[in-house]
């Protein structure tokens, strides 16, 4: 089984954040959950998004999630895939520099990478996305082609694969796009 590296941060969207960390788990897979600036045992929040007939979503208060990991430990040659989760966190953990370069370290060494949604962000800011087709929520459709990458639209819960990054749209899309 794969050893897993999960980023994530305060406002992880819930479901993006949980439902993966318990599949992996549940199949075998070693996952550690790790966030900048907080311990083994520390909690994060996530929200739960929801689309409620307005131009964009509603973010509610979600459950507190338990990090398993601790975040200046980890280094990409001690595991096999990378995962990001989307929500709010990744706006701010693309500010973090060692988080960049752990995304940066994941494609150089050609390993698998998995995002959703606004996970994105991570990635286009590690300038890894250049030719590569890509899906997000649409709002991050701007960042994906300043970066230089293909945006394809999905429906929900559809998936995209360019070499060895998925990217996955599980966040239902507004109306408004």
């Amino acid at each position: 089984m794969a050893r897993v590296l999960m980023i994530t941060g305060d406002f992880v969207e819930d479901y993006e954040n949980m439902v993966p960390f318990q599949s992996l788990t549940a199949m075998g897979h070693e996952v550690d959950a790790v966030c900048p600036n907080k311990k083994i045992g520390e909690t994060i929040a996530t929200s739960v998004h929801d689309f409620e007939g307005d131009q964009t979503y509603t973010e509610k208060r979600g459950h507190n999630f338990t990090l398993n990991a601790l975040f200046e430990n980890v280094k990409a040659e001690d595991y096999e895939a990378l995962y990001i989760p989307g929500g709010r966190s990744p706006e701010y953990l693309r500010l973090n520099e060692k988080v960049i370069a752990l995304v940066r370290d994941f494609f150089s060494a050609d390993k698998p990478v998995a995002s959703i949604c606004h996970g994105i962000q991570l990635l286009t800011s590690a300038g890894v996305v250049e030719g590569k087709t890509l899906t997000a929520y649409p709002a991050c459709k701007p960042e994906v082609e300043l970066a230089k990458g293909k945006y394809v639209e999905m429906a929900m819960d559809e998936a995209i694969t360019d070499g060895k990054l998925v990217q996955i749209m599980i966040s239902a899309t507004s109306p408004h796009f």
